[in-house]
């Protein structure tokens, strides 16, 4: 069954801003709206649930026509979407299951979409916070709260407005599982707006990215990645490559966890993944190195053979960037161009690129695979 297709073509003018955005989102997965502050992806997500009446131009929905030139505008509850904001908005004299019933009641007529009270509870772990009130519950718990209540609102789109923006790290890891495993569990499509880069790369199948009010890029996530310059366009983040690569085993005695990537060995420190299970890593393009020839006594314990298939130099500055194919997967480093020059580096010729376990700034399951308890934890070997 093909997915379907949120079909967006608006401008929205400010004084001192104008967003134009012409795109067609398959609302399959967790599509990431991505963009450094101010870039308009609030206004955009707003624009798709209806609540910006300053957006001029047309939105549908597959074959339904939610708002055009003419003067149609479907209001936002009759278009099936259930909007997270960045603060909870919880009922304060209900409890937390109060809450949730409020929205399970007021949806009885969607209930044929698949979404259950139960499973909603269980989904987000609620369990334990039902008799609560929300000014009982950590901002986390508020959080993992109104997102079950969305949920039990039985939207056909989810639409996520930064809605960890307000937690610290540790509350961060904590509710990111839930969120990535909601697409499969409930069938609801979801459209996420961040400016985090880990965000995008724990959660996302796809990315949208924003900047100055205009698209720069879309597709899946690594693909973008690999092409991305993050600095050079002030996003806050830098240069990264993404590597699905499948967990062997564990080495014990030295606290690591083994991986399997297209036939090739790495090694993270000691996770709880079990045997078979697909991580997501994201590598830092200036934490790989490049040889020519495989080392020997050092220090750095991932080596990956791999081939040139793309180098680009930047003339104003000291440095080049070098896209290696690892048995499908792509490699971005970032080095000097003198060092380019003295290695001999060009398109189609074979290196090895040399990563530190230090350098796997997140440990995730791939998005589509089930976690059995998550960490969220930093590397830190």
């Amino acid at each position: 069954m093909s997915a379907e297709t949120l079909s967006v073509a608006i401008d929205r003018r400010y004084p001192d801003f104008a967003l134009g955005v012409c795109h067609d989102f398959a609302l399959d997965g967790i599509t990431a709206i991505f963009g450094p502050s101010g870039c308009g992806k609030t206004t955009l997500l707003r624009s798709i649930a209806g609540l910006e009446r300053g957006a001029i131009g047309r939105i549908t929905h597959d074959a339904e026509v939610w708002q055009d030139e003419r003067g149609t505008f479907v209001p936002p509850h009759r278009r099936g979407i259930g909007f997270v904001f960045q603060d909870a908005r919880l009922f304060p004299h209900l409890r937390v299951e109060g809450n949730l019933r409020y929205a399970d009641r007021r949806s009885r007529d969607h209930a044929g979409r698949g979404i259950g009270f139960d499973a909603v509870v269980a989904a987000l772990g609620l369990a334990g916070l039902l008799a609560r009130r929300p000014g009982e519950l950590s901002a986390g718990e508020k959080q993992r709260v109104a997102i079950g209540r969305t949920l039990l609102a039985r939207p056909r789109l989810l639409l996520m407005d930064e809605p960890l923006a307000a937690l610290d790290s540790p509350r961060k890891a904590e509710i990111l599982p839930h969120i990535a495993k909601l697409p499969t569990a409930f069938g609801v499509p979801i459209l996420y707006v961040t400016h985090s880069l880990d965000e995008v790369t724990q959660l996302a199948d796809r990315m949208f990215v924003l900047a100055g009010g205009r698209a720069i890029t879309e597709g899946a996530v690594g693909e973008v990645l690999e092409h991305l310059d993050l600095e050079s366009a002030d996003f806050g983040d830098e240069t990264s490559s993404i590597l699905d690569a499948r967990v062997v085993g564990r080495d014990d005695r030295y606290r690591l966890t083994r991986l399997d990537l297209a036939g090739q060995s790495l090694v993270m420190p000691e996770s709880d993944f079990a045997p078979g299970e697909l991580v997501r890593l994201r590598l830092r393009a200036r934490d790989v190195a490049l040889a020519m020839v495989r080392p020997e006594q050092v220090s750095i314990r991932n080596v990956l053979a791999g081939r040139v298939i793309e180098l680009r130099a930047e003339t104003d500055s000291a440095y080049a960037d070098v896209l290696v194919d690892v048995g499908g997967s792509h490699l971005r480093a970032r080095v000097t161009r003198e060092a380019v020059d003295a290695l001999g580096l060009a398109i189609g010729e074979p290196v090895f690129a040399l990563i530190k376990s230090l350098a796997v700034d997140r440990r995730v399951r791939a998005p589509g695979t089930e976690p059995r308890r998550e960490t969220g934890a930093r590397d830190g070997a």
